[in-house]
């Protein structure tokens, strides 16, 4: 295995340097940038001495700026369980790039990292629920046995699989690199996964840019319920106040409360007939699969026409909604990767209350049953991961700067997550983006970002009232 020469821009931070190895860039980039591919060759659990080692890929798109910040920006995915190279395709469309190299950063355990944590025996299960009506949540725990086994049957040591271990990684990658000054770029999960990076060791983090954060610290199977009605009740006063069809939209959060509490214990069935098959299936759906449906849309651009489903399925009308749906789960698949399993067992389940999450029925019994996440007790009980270290787990204060961007109609990640990390980043600027849900993204994101790392101490200002900078 060669060690390449190291991409960096300085030297004299300590690390572990790890070996690089060359790859195929896994993504295409506008051929005009240059780019280099890598695979970061790490410890699939560093907690176990001469034990195997993994493959992460990561693809560099260098600026084209001659006189470029010597800073670059590092992107990882959130999920957790998402693929980070695609980003890089979209680096050449991005205002960022005219000043400074960017990075995108495969996780372990993700689409093109080797190993990938993905078998089908989980997805093959929940299918099989369906076409058998079969109990949904006793299918779940019968797939993630057999998906457990699939994959340890590879060699693969699923502990290995988790934040600490990642933020060892892009640690590692940092050092391998020489690179002395970073900003690091997250959103969602990993927005919480970059602040653990900079809790381990601030030394060459410049700055950091999370849009969506969830925070390591906040036990998110306690609040999503929550965060989701939270985002409903923003959605419905907007639509209550803006609406001129006061029969269709009228009263419409009480109307949507008693609908689904109503029909908890409800099934229902919907005529199917599989792709590539004849016959005629009488399949069960639940208020569970509407809710689902329900997450499905709650980001842009279907977030406009929510309020319409929703007085849709309210009157009764699930087809148009549930046979897409059920489509898409016979062809694509359902259910979370490996990785995801084993970052939200180490990560949350491990330190989350099932009285408190129990709670949360009784607060919003229209959701009683509901797995808001598709990661739960049940399954974690199987997977048998152990947890990550409490440390990790625990709010730090930081000087470093910061930008917070949320979507006020976030179903996932409130816009109150931003204010708590601000509580401990004393120089840290947030935005408010008033139409969007969980990932803000698009270009006004992608123009306060290059403005706040030109100059990370300036206070950001906007020039629209449905962005408010504070």
């Amino acid at each position: 295995m060669l060690v390449l020469q190291s991409i960096g821009y300085a030297q004299g931070q300590p690390g572990v340097v790890r070996a690089l190895e060359p790859c195929a860039c896994q993504v295409k980039v506008d051929s005009s940038f240059r780019t280099r591919c890598a695979y970061l060759i790490v410890p699939e659990n560093r907690r176990k001495k001469n034990g195997k080692t993994i493959k992460l890929p990561f693809i560099v798109v260098e600026s084209k700026n001659p006189n470029k910040k010597k800073d670059p920006l590092l992107y990882t995915a959130g999920g957790p369980g998402g693929s980070s190279l695609g980003w890089a395709r979209g680096v050449p469309q991005r205002l960022v790039i005219n000043d400074r190299d960017c990075i995108a950063f495969e996780q372990r355990g993700t689409r093109y990292a080797v190993p990938n944590l993905w078998s089908n025996e989980l997805s093959d299960a929940i299918k099989e629920s369906y076409r058998k009506n079969l109990n949904k949540d006793s299918m779940v725990v019968v797939g993630v046995k057999r998906y457990k086994k699939a994959l340890e049957a590879k060699g693969i040591d699923l502990s290995g699989y988790n934040t600490d271990e990642t933020v060892s990684d892009i640690h590692d990658l940092l050092a391998t690199l020489t690179l002395d000054s970073v900003n690091l770029s997250g959103g969602s999960y990993s927005g919480g996964l970059m602040l653990a990076v900079l809790q381990r060791d601030p030394t060459r983090i410049r700055s950091v840019v999370l849009d969506s954060p969830l925070p390591t610290f906040v036990p998110i199977d306690e609040d999503e319920p929550a965060n989701f009605n939270e985002a409903l009740q923003r959605l419905f006063k907007r639509v209550e106040s803006d609406s001129t069809d006061k029969k269709r939209y009228g009263s419409l959060s009480e109307r949507f409360r008693h609908y689904f509490t109503s029909i908890g214990n409800k099934t229902f069935t919907i005529p199917y007939v599989e792709k590539g098959t004849m016959d005629t299936l009488r399949l069960q759906y639940t208020r569970n699969d509407l809710w689902t449906i329900i997450q499905n849309n709650f980001y842009p651009p279907q977030l406009q026409q929510l309020p319409y489903i929703l007085t849709d399925l309210m009157a009764g009308n699930h087809y148009n909604y549930v046979k897409p749906y059920l489509d898409q789960l016979f062809s694509q698949g359902n259910g979370p990767s490996g990785m995801r399993i084993s970052v939200y067992c180490a990560d949350q389940t491990a330190y989350h209350s099932e009285k408190v999450a129990h709670q949360l029925y009784d607060a919003y019994p229209h959701m009683r049953g509901y797995h808001i996440n598709d990661v739960y007790q049940a399954m974690c009980d199987c997977w048998q991961v152990p947890p990550i270290k409490p440390e990790t787990k625990q709010p730090f204060y930081s000087t470093k700067p910061a930008l917070l961007a949320a979507g006020e109609l976030d179903n996932a990640c409130r816009p109150l997550y931003i204010d708590m990390i601000h509580h401990y980043m004393p120089n840290s600027q947030r935005l408010l983006f008033k139409n969007r849900s969980h990932g803000v993204g698009g270009p006004d994101m992608n123009r306060f970002t290059r403005e706040f790392l030109n100059n990370p101490y300036r206070k950001l200002e906007s020039a629209t009232p449905e962005i408010i900078a504070y």
